[in-house]
């Protein structure tokens, strides 16, 4: 079964997470493919716009853990963090179709989507604390940039969910619909935007993120330095095993 499906049709490529049966949890592998297409978007003229999408009732679950385990990403050339920078530095825009749970890098990588569309059944977390690591993606430059630093503090030191309706109002989604619906929408709007202009498209993209795109590849740059010392560490250790046994981690002692 191919993971990431990808499609492209009238100057619009599309990304979808296809493992459903995994709860869409993203491997190293997928992480690879969503990077590679996006860099062959970026130098594509046919491709004006791009949208990532999931299923009705996931869009991910973040990493697959086991996955992860096997080859964790301790270096910035590794597939995760080459679709972080290639995601965050991505000129054409993204809308992005969010049902369900977007968890940990399901969500943060809608921080460097253009447009995102959810439907009423989504729930974001990110939950990089309890499992003894760090943000990633920029979150934790982006996250207090748009929720203010107490609203954000909330979301990445207690990694709770929030749903669709708390993302809409914390301004990470622009319109919630029937979960049947994203899809349709994101697509739509996705059209709308590959029917314009593209040397407009991408200069208003541009401008609007030229006083924080330095910062956001230097915080990517931070946060993987930290993230692969952290996975070596006791606390990250404890998360991932009691993960796999299925239990409550201990972190009293850590």
């Amino acid at each position: 079964m191919t993971e990431i499906l990808i499609h492209q049709d009238a100057g619009v490529m599309t990304l979808t997470i296809n493992r459903v049966d995994k709860k869409n949890s993203i491997t190293a592998a997928m992480y690879a493919a969503m990077a590679n297409a996006l860099a062959a978007a970026a130098h594509d003229a046919a491709v004006k716009a791009v949208v990532i999408q999931g299923h009705e009732t996931i869009f991910s679950a973040g990493n697959d853990i086991a996955d992860f385990l096997k080859a964790p990403p301790t270096t910035q050339d590794t597939p995760v963090f080459r679709f972080l920078y290639g995601i965050s530095a991505f000129a054409k825009p993204i809308v992005a179709a969010v049902c369900g749970p977007a968890v940990g890098v399901g969500t943060t990588l809608l921080l460097h989507c253009d447009l995102v569309y959810a439907g009423d059944n989504a729930a974001f977390s990110m939950p990089f604390v309890n499992l003894g690591l760090c943000p990633e993606a920029a979150s934790s430059l982006l996250v207090p940039q748009l929720l203010g630093y107490h609203r954000a503090a909330e979301a990445l030191l207690l990694g709770e969910p929030f749903s669709a309706e708390t993302a809409l109002e914390m301004g990470l989604v622009n319109r919630i619909v029937p979960p049947s619906e994203a899809s349709a929408l994101a697509h739509q709007q996705a059209r709308k935007l590959a029917s314009k202009p593209l040397s407009s498209v991408m200069e208003t993209k541009r401008l609007m993120k030229k006083s924080s795109a330095s910062a956001v590849t230097e915080r990517i740059g931070y946060e993987s330095a930290s993230f692969g010392r952290m996975l070596q560490e006791p606390a990250a250790k404890e998360a991932f095993t009691a993960f796999m046994q299925k239990r409550k981690p201990d972190f009293v002692n850590l």
